[in-house]
């Protein structure tokens, strides 16, 4: 499994050499806490007075999967319709994506399909993606029940966490599920690339845009974290 967890190790970037760059989009309506779970997993900060993202950013941290140093670049863009236009570039190059929604709030678990259909469209069809229900730390609220959302991602193929970035519960979790599922992903196709070089047949990898140099492993299987929600 990955290092750099929850006591903050990891933060930041050093001049370490990268191994991997894996490109992470955050998407979902606007104030369902996309931006907290973001600084939550790249800084380990909350914020109580986040203001409302304006366009586009993104941070980075690196982390070490496999003895292999990883570099996350995730990218945050603000939920509302108006900034929808930069979708084909916000998506470009992503092999990871956070689906968010806030447990507290019905409306924004059901935009979710749309949010995937719109990711479908415009990324990579072997991006990873995860469903995140936020704002865990308002069960007395709850407008999504757990078994909803499970059902959802379980019926579209899709890992499913329930996570809250106030509490710093599961963000950590969340953020490395989708990284180690890419890393494999990422592992197995360079496998396969060396296995076919002596065949001159690298068809197998036409279209995939996740290949990135590296030593072939053989890395175990998808483990079954889809359904957790705690």
């Amino acid at each position: 499994m990955a290092s750099g967890g929850g006591g903050g190790a990891g933060y930041g970037d050093s001049n370490q050499k990268i191994d991997y760059v894996f490109k992470v989009v955050l998407i979902g309506d606007s104030a369902v806490g996309k931006s907290q779970i973001l600084a939550r997993f790249a800084r380990n900060e909350f914020s109580l007075d986040s203001k409302a993202t304006i366009g586009v950013e993104f941070q980075t941290r690196t982390l070490v999967i496999e003895h292999k140093s990883v570099k996350a670049q995730i990218w945050d863009t603000a939920g509302q319709e108006r900034y929808r236009a930069v979708t084909s570039a916000y998506y470009r190059g992503a092999v990871g994506a956070m689906l968010v929604y806030d447990i507290t709030k019905r409306q924004t678990f059901d935009h979710i399909p749309r949010w995937l259909e719109e990711l479908r469209n415009h990324a990579d069809k072997n991006i990873v993606i995860i469903l995140i229900g936020n704002k865990t730390d308002l069960e007395n609220q709850r407008a999504v029940p757990t078994e909803d959302a499970k059902e959802f991602a379980q019926k579209e193929g899709l890992f499913f966490l329930e996570t809250s970035a106030l509490e710093a519960t599961n963000v950590e979790t969340a953020f490395l599920t989708v990284l180690t599922e890419i890393f494999n992903i990422v592992n197995k196709k360079n496998l396969v690339a060396d296995e076919n070089q002596g065949n001159g047949n690298p068809a197998s990898l036409a279209g995939k845009k996740i290949l990135i140099p590296g030593p072939a492993q053989v890395i175990p299987a998808k483990s079954n974290m889809c359904c957790r929600s705690s």
